[in-house]
């Protein structure tokens, strides 16, 4: 008489069983770049923010290197945090909450970029630029 076979190991008698151990060093490694990213997502905040206190402190407002480098370095590495990277379910990001950080996170470069050469910038949009940079974090805190 044959021997009783489980249905589950004979619908998948075919597919290769991926060893725990693989998965967990894979979520390990995707979790070190998510961290990583984040990371480098800050130090772009503390050159955009910083960068503007300061000019915004010495009275002459100009768009300085700190903060287009700050700007940009958001941009790019909200974008990577934004990739699905944790597989899924409730540990994703709202998508609602990741356009609005994006259309603001592009508003603010778009408004440094195109200002970076001039001598003196308007008081209020250089104001802009900060409140914006705040509001995109509140938007990161806040927005669970």
């Amino acid at each position: 008489m044959p021997e009783a076979v489980c249905p589950a190991r004979q619908r998948h008698a075919g597919t290769p069983v991926r060893a725990p151990g693989r998965r967990l060093a894979s979520l390990r490694a995707v979790e070190a770049l998510r961290l990583i990213l984040l990371y480098i997502h800050l130090i772009g905040f503390a050159l955009l923010l910083g960068g503007a206190i300061t000019q915004f402190l010495s009275g002459k407002l100009r768009i300085n290197q700190a903060m287009l480098w700050g700007s940009i370095i958001q941009v790019l590495s909200g974008a990577g945090l934004a990739a699905p990277l944790r597989g899924g379910g409730d540990a994703e990001p709202d998508p609602s909450k990741l356009l609005v950080k994006g259309v603001i996170g592009v508003l603010i470069l778009v408004m440094v970029f195109f200002s970076r050469k001039r001598a003196d910038i308007n008081r209020g949009h250089f104001t802009g630029i900060i409140a914006l940079t705040l509001v995109n974090a509140a938007v990161a805190v806040f927005w669970r």
